[in-house]
């Protein structure tokens, strides 16, 4: 998929440093039918806990939620999860997965990704610099987090596109010309590698090729 789509005016909201946590994390936590993520680096990541009240934290409570509890609710709930990276989640992300054994995360590996999507319900589109990071979308103080730009759409053929290459990237239709095959720890054109979890380690389900649906 090598194309430049004509010029053509879209409604865009321009996003940077804490902006990505106020409008890409939000969304997703609203999410109704679908979440597809892509990113290179794959780390947990700390949000805000409504459930918390001022009075709790105040007492020494927690304010904060792994990010991987919104998943499970959402998933929970009937949101399907799609997660498309490029390298093995860190470790306190692979830790953290393991308290939730029955989250059907469906996430896949492929070296060559390094695009930075959030797509929410086929209807919001962050498209930018910032991996599914802490420091990346915001969620750390100012000082600590990344330098980020990027934009947030609804635009209906920028959606369509966006969907269209994840998904066969998804479905491993990028996969037999890829030069880099030989190095590919996993080619999703091929039967996946069923590999029990583990508490740490690469071998874990978080760095492995989930079955095609």
């Amino acid at each position: 998929m090598d194309y430049v789509r004509p010029a053509r005016p879209i409604s865009t909201s321009f996003v940077t440093g804490r902006g990505h946590y106020d409008t890409v994390i939000r969304a997703v936590r609203e999410a109704k039918t679908s979440v597809w993520i892509s990113t290179a680096n794959l780390k947990e990541l700390m949000v805000e806990d409504p459930r918390w009240t001022s009075r709790r934290r105040r007492v020494g409570q927690p304010a904060y939620r792994s990010v991987i509890g919104v998943f499970a609710d959402l998933r929970a709930a009937g949101v399907e999860l799609r997660i498309l990276h490029a390298s093995p989640p860190s470790r306190p992300f692979r830790e953290e997965l393991q308290k939730h054994p029955s989250l059907d995360l469906e996430m896949r590996l492929c070296p060559r990704v390094h695009m930075k999507a959030v797509i929410v319900d086929g209807r919001f589109l962050y498209l930018g610099s910032a991996n599914w990071t802490g420091a990346g979308l915001g969620a750390k103080g100012t000082g600590r987090r990344n330098f980020e730009i990027g934009i947030v759409t609804d635009d209906a053929l920028l959606l369509d596109d966006v969907q269209e290459l994840f998904d066969r990237i998804w479905r491993g239709n990028e996969c037999k010309g890829c030069r880099l095959r030989p190095e590919c720890p996993g080619p999703l054109d091929q039967p996946p590698v069923v590999t029990p979890r583990r508490r740490t380690g690469a071998g874990s389900r978080a760095s492995r090729r989930c079955p095609p649906p």
